[in-house]
């Protein structure tokens, strides 16, 4: 019996297992990002985070910084490279989507749309001016950024459209 018993268990173990050939996933291309994007939530009702407080690296939590308002100042969004760093600069290109109530030189300076990471870097940024137009009011005003492919890397799906809402108190 105990033959019988040993004999089952070990013909189980010899049937029941066996090596599953996991396939690596390797991502071998080249997108850029808002870096926001990956740890801020979407608005609700959209498809991108919108951004109330001005992005600070390494901040202890979300509320210690600043509120976006007219009297910001500059505020400085990084563009993530994914994917392999390259020798050379990398420029990106990025526009001023439909979706902005914010007016170019009303409640921003006018922005070139072009941007580089540098070589060696994963890492580049887009310097916004925030200006302050004269006049209170309760409305905020949205500016919405987003990148777009253009002929040396293309903008991430997921993570190329970000928003600062600029409150105008």
């Amino acid at each position: 019996m105990k033959k019988i018993l040993t004999s089952s268990i070990l013909l189980c173990i010899l049937f029941l297992t066996g090596c599953v050939k996991n396939e690596l996933t390797v991502f071998t291309g080249s997108v850029v990002e808002f870096d926001a994007a990956s740890w801020n939530a979407n608005a609700v009702g959209l498809t991108y985070p919108m951004m109330t407080r001005v992005p600070t690296l390494n901040a202890a939590t979300g509320t210690s910084q600043p509120s976006i308002t007219r009297a910001t100042g500059t505020v400085t969004l990084r563009v993530n490279l994914v994917g392999a760093q390259k020798s050379t600069a990398t420029d990106f290109d990025f526009v001023v989507a439909s979706e902005s109530t914010a007016t170019a030189g009303t409640h921003y300076t006018a922005i070139t749309g072009k941007g580089t990471i540098p070589a060696n870097s994963s890492f580049g940024t887009i310097t916004i001016t925030i200006l302050n137009p004269g006049v209170s009011s309760t409305t905020a005003r949205d500016l919405v950024l987003q990148l777009v492919d253009n002929a040396s890397i293309k903008a991430s799906t997921n993570y190329a459209k970000v928003g600062l809402r600029i409150s105008q108190l």
